[in-house]
């Protein structure tokens, strides 16, 4: 088996703690309850997609949300809604980007759309002396700036092929079954993140 050369981060639920019930929780006492139906781990609403991939604004986003809300919810509570599930970033996993950067090549990959980008930029910034989520990786690829998102297979070939990655020198990790065999699919080794660990329970030796 070649050594692993370069790794593929997934952020929420791998970097970053997410906990999604917060938000459902919140949707649901605004009166989303489709919630569990528009949104979940490895699949989501065409809405939903839509703004993962760039293809509608965050004020169209909202105004879906709102939609499915009882009447007079207003777009702040669906905006403080909706950034609930993002909670921090723990020191030691960040402390782990810093010495996996010296030995391999670092890319990140997530799923997510602008609101969520805002806010957890802002929250790392916050938390880590003003420094960036960003500078951790060669290259940050959020779906809805890349206009793909897992698990498409065209999406991770694209990350390949732009930066020279062979599959089998490239580990990609992620909490979502469908995305690791996605990147399976697209020639890459895939590493599930099991709810019960972290990555500082793998071995990248």
């Amino acid at each position: 088996m070649e050594k692993i050369k370069n790794i593929i981060f997934d952020l929420g639920g791998v970097i970053l703690n997410i906990d999604i019930a917060r938000t459902r929780d919140a949707l649901v006492k605004l009166g989303v309850s489709q919630f569990p139906e528009l949104f979940g781990l490895g699949h989501a609403a065409a809405f939903i997609l839509d703004y993962e991939t760039g293809k509608i604004s965050d004020d169209e986003f909202t105004r879906h949300l709102q939609a499915a809300a009882r009447p007079g919810v207003t777009k702040q509570e669906i905006l403080s809604a909706w950034n609930l599930m993002l909670l921090d970033f723990p020191p030691e996993r960040i402390a782990l980007l810093h010495e996996l950067k010296k030995r391999h090549r670092l890319f990140l990959f997530s799923n997510t759309n602008s609101l969520h980008v805002k806010e957890l930029k802002q929250r790392y910034r916050d938390h880590f002396d003003n420094n960036e989520l960003d500078d951790h990786f060669e290259r940050a690829y959020y779906s809805q700036l890349l206009g793909m998102r897992k698990p498409d297979v065209e999406a991770y070939r694209y990350i390949m092929e732009q930066n020279c990655l062979l599959g089998e020198e490239t580990l990609f990790i992620d909490d979502a079954l469908v995305n690791i065999n996605g990147a399976k699919a697209a020639g890459l080794r895939g590493y599930l993140l099991a709810p019960d660990k972290t990555i500082m329970d793998i071995d990248f030796s």
